[in-house]
């Protein structure tokens, strides 16, 4: 036969038992955006990419959020993005929603009413995946050389100003400071407090007396050197690190990091209470990362959807999560079933930040940390107290005034801060 013969008959033969072996179906790909920096956005990408090797017909791709458009599939919400999520909730499928169409499975009784905040009615708008809340950290080794307790961190403000008192007299030129001061000082230190930072109409009113005592004695105690500032974010956490303070209040998060720090034997308590205020002490309040699911895909994305879903929340996921990050575990089912495969340190933290989110209070599903605007205000104002500008009411009540001179500009906003 002659070769160009032959050729045409292998390739009649070919294409006729073509469909004896069917080409394998493309898997079904979502897009899942994000504005991470580039470690967590590191992690995330490792994380997805552990969901892909996992099975062959889904495929999840990581991609830069954009600021307009069509949400993806699949979008991560940070704190400092939730209220642009919240303010185009029509662009989203409630979570509750694809769970129910899809029929999922997945564990999420016990969830903290902290995290069903942003659905009403205890349902799910968006999935909580990495969440956690701010803790008082303490440097024991420090704390046993100036004759005080490692295992009796100071549980109150008071109790925090005898124990910087102390600190000061042995030494120490930082006894304690602060990561990102808006979150844990206006808006969690007002949880813990029982009082609320804006009322139901959504005007800003961290400017109650309890909020205006807080801030004095911090601007006090930064005045005698108890207390020390370096920053909006978390730039206290380095301070920690490297040995040069003594105490910090900074995310539960910051855990896994901190925990490796020479010359530092970590310790980890509750953020402290005022013990005069009122039904104190409160929760503190649950912030992180959540899922939100575009609306107006196909039927077979929203199940590849609801199977990345599934995986999240999987033990072995939270574990990961848990042990990379430092992020809170979502329900107490998941936490217990953890424990075997957490450090013994790690347990500690995690269950410390834990409980703390399960005081008595009332929630609001936003923070003044998370509006751009209102925080960087609020930052500013602070700041003014910390260098002895402004008196703390003074701060305060201007915070307060131009805050809702922003939110009264901007309507959509507002309404967001309504409850």
């Amino acid at each position: 036969m002659k070769k160009n013969a032959l050729a045409g008959w292998i390739a009649a033969f070919l294409f006729s038992v073509a469909p004896i072996f069917p080409a394998a179906s493309a898997p079904t790909e979502i897009a899942f955006s994000h504005q991470l920096a580039e470690a967590d956005a590191e992690r995330l990408a490792a994380l997805v990419e552990r969901f892909n090797r996992q099975q062959t017909d889904v495929r999840v791709k990581l991609a830069r959020a954009g600021v307009h458009g069509k949400p993806a599939v699949l979008s991560l919400s940070t704190p400092d993005t939730i209220a642009n999520f919240l303010l185009r909730k029509t662009a989203f499928k409630p979570v509750h929603q694809l769970l129910r169409e899809t029929g999922a499975s997945v564990p999420l009784a016990g969830l903290s009413a902290d995290l069903l905040a942003s659905g009403g009615r205890n349902r799910l708008m968006a999935l909580p995946v990495a969440f956690a809340t701010p803790v008082l950290y303490y440097n024991k080794r420090i704390f046993r050389l100036a004759g005080l307790d490692p295992d009796r961190p100071p549980r109150t403000w008071r109790e925090m100003a005898d124990t910087a008192g102390r600190l000061i007299t042995k030494g120490s030129h930082c006894p304690y400071a602060s990561s990102w001061p808006v979150w844990v000082h206006i808006d969690n230190v007002s949880a813990v407090s029982g009082v609320s930072v804006a009322d139901r109409k959504g005007r800003l009113e961290f400017n109650g007396l309890m909020q205006v005592k807080h801030i004095a004695m911090l601007a006090s105690w930064h005045k005698s050197g108890y207390f020390h500032t370096f920053g909006r974010a978390n730039e206290a956490d380095a301070e920690f690190f490297r040995g040069n303070c003594v105490m910090l209040t900074s995310s539960s998060r910051a855990h896994s990091h901190l925990r490796d720090a020479p010359g530092v034997e970590l310790g980890v308590a509750a953020l402290p209470y005022h013990d005069d205020a009122r039904g104190a002490p409160g929760h503190t309040l649950a912030d992180g990362a959540s899922i939100w699911i575009g609306s107006g895909y196909k039927a077979a994305d929203y199940r590849a959807a609801a199977r990345f879903v599934r995986f999240v929340l999987a033990p072995e996921t939270q574990a990961e999560i848990a042990r990379v990050g430092g992020f809170l575990p979502l329900t107490d089912a998941i936490r217990q079933s953890l424990r075997a495969r957490l450090a013994q340190d790690e347990e500690y933290a995690l269950d410390v930040a834990y409980a703390s989110l399960q005081g008595k209070g009332a929630t609001h599903p936003l923070r003044v940390s998370t509006l751009e605007p209102v925080r960087m205000i609020a930052d500013e104002e602070l700041e003014q107290v910390w260098a002895g500008k402004k008196p703390a009411k003074a701060a305060l009540d201007v915070a307060v005034k131009r805050g809702n001179a922003v939110l009264s500009a901007k309507p959509a906003l507002k309404k967001v801060v309504s409850f």
